[in-house]
């Protein structure tokens, strides 16, 4: 089977969830997002843009529904025995065979929980599984109920985890030799993902970010490539993958003398994230980040030339985002916990000048100071 975990490894995850529903008083769950499928039992598809659920009962049982191009799939990737499968056909509605397959496992009256917060989950789906559901059982939005089981990572996860570090530090070295006056962005996005996947890692979740002069101000992949100028900047954000578990990174790499502007702007990010690395631990918060973020930054007045969010969790996800639901962002009381994989990120955009900056890295954290798994510091990239 094409398993990357021990069985013992799901088991101690199915018992997790068992225990966070037994305090939810759930009987069920329904879980709609490919990475709580995967990460509870291995299942291992893209087939979550077509409809697929994962029934998860109280004493363990679960049944996967899923359609026929996934069979093999399930049976291959996961620890799943019983699978389901909704025919295609001419106004097919897979959530009435959802409701009997329910119905089946003596769920009728149920208190059931549904990962509504997903991309596997659109606004169709869920309109058809209220309406079959509002009189079959009573329902409750369970979103991040798996999402907040992934966040603090076994030692069998951390391995894959520190494997992606390895592979992003890879990338960046794979793009150095690209970056100079007159080089492709299509040739540095080759090597950067050429690197990954010479390391054995998988595609990202989301495509890497990659803009030069004006688009890198962007913080976000766009179609189209350029070359680059005597005097530019490019702006880079990519993350190694192993079995899908990812470690990001980013850097706005200098080409040709720096400005004065962008050494103040580089300045800043680096200040930032050495002061968020003495909160990164236990003891303080999600939010605690982000006002260190915002405190330093505002203090140099750059209000407005920075985000709302300096980072989040990462984990095993699917497209379209390897960013996990927790982030750091004003209020956030998540708690920071050993054994967590947290992206820092510095990004200031300054459109006024025209000048970007960006720094940021994986981090694990442990009982105090969090562990940078990247081999590269956090110097300025002058080419």
């Amino acid at each position: 089977m094409g398993l990357h975990f021990d069985r013992s490894e799901f088991a101690a995850r199915l018992d997790r969830l068992k225990e966070a529903m037994r305090e939810e008083k759930l009987d069920a769950m329904l879980l709609f997002a490919q990475e709580s499928m995967y990460w509870l039992t291995g299942y291992d598809t893209f087939g979550y843009c077509f409809f697929q659920c994962l029934i998860v009962k109280a004493d363990g049982e679960m049944a996967l529904l899923t359609r026929s191009a996934d069979l093999r799939q399930a049976r291959h990737t996961s620890v799943l025995d019983k699978i389901h499968i909704w025919v295609d056909r001419v106004n097919a509605d897979p959530s009435v065979d959802l409701k009997n397959l329910l119905s089946e496992m003596d769920l009728l009256g149920a208190k059931i929980g549904i990962e509504y917060d997903t991309h596997g989950m659109t606004g169709r789906v869920a309109r058809l599984l209220d309406d079959q559901l509002s009189s079959f059982c009573q329902v409750s939005d369970a979103s991040y109920l798996v999402s907040r089981l992934r966040l603090r990572k076994s030692a069998a996860e951390i391995v894959h985890v520190k494997r992606a570090a390895e592979l992003a530090d890879d990338a960046l070295d794979a793009a150095l030799p690209f970056i100079a006056a007159g080089g492709s962005e299509a040739d540095i996005l080759a090597a950067m993902q050429g690197a990954v996947f010479a390391g054995g890692g998988d595609y990202p979740a989301n495509e890497f970010i990659i803009g030069s002069g004006p688009d890198a101000l962007l913080c976000r992949y766009k179609a189209g490539r350029r070359t680059l100028d005597a005097q530019d900047q490019l702006t880079l954000e990519w993350a190694g993958v192993s079995a899908h578990y990812h470690a990001a990174m980013m850097r706005t790499v200098l080409v040709g003398e720096p400005t004065g502007r962008h050494r103040e702007l580089y300045n800043a990010c680096r200040e930032t994230i050495l002061a968020i690395e003495t909160v990164l631990k236990p003891g303080h918060t999600f939010g605690d980040v982000f006002d260190t973020h915002a405190r330093i930054i505002d203090e140099r007045g750059l209000t407005r030339h920075r985000l709302n969010a300096c980072g989040y969790s990462l984990g095993a996800r699917f497209s379209p985002s390897w960013m996990e639901h927790q982030m750091f962002h004003a209020g956030n009381p998540q708690e920071i916990l050993p054994d967590m994989s947290l992206f820092v990120h510095m990004i200031i955009m300054d459109s006024d000048s025209g000048a970007a900056m960006t720094l940021g890295q994986t981090y694990l954290t442990t009982e105090d100071a969090p562990l940078s798994l990247s081999r590269h510091d956090l110097d300025l990239i002058v080419r």
